[in-house]
């Protein structure tokens, strides 16, 4: 998983200095007064995100994989407490019926 996030991260900063050479290039429109840094950052975030969809495929499946596999292990592990809890309790009461 962190995998994926630093290589979606590498995928944004590269298209941010992209851009950001761009933009003092001339090619692409400045932004208007002072929101010229807010241009270049939410450029590089449309041009970075399907870009990263398709480059990313593979990786995303396997942090899928991952996510998967920690949700799966912790509803095993809520599932065992609570069975454990379920027969303490009828355990105590068992207990207290025949006392």
């Amino acid at each position: 998983m962190l995998r994926y996030t630093l290589m979606r991260l590498g995928i944004f900063v590269g298209c941010l200095v992209a851009v950001w050479g761009l933009v003092y290039a001339g090619v692409f429109p400045r932004g208007l007064g002072d929101s010229n840094g807010m241009w270049i950052v939410l450029l590089s975030l449309v041009l970075s995100a399907p870009i990263s969809f398709v480059v990313l495929r593979k990786e995303r499946d396997r942090a899928s994989v991952q996510v998967v596999q920690r949700v799966d292990r912790m509803k095993a592990n809520i599932e065992a407490s609570r069975g454990q809890e379920d027969l303490a309790d009828d355990t105590a009461r068992a207990q207290g019926q025949t006392s």
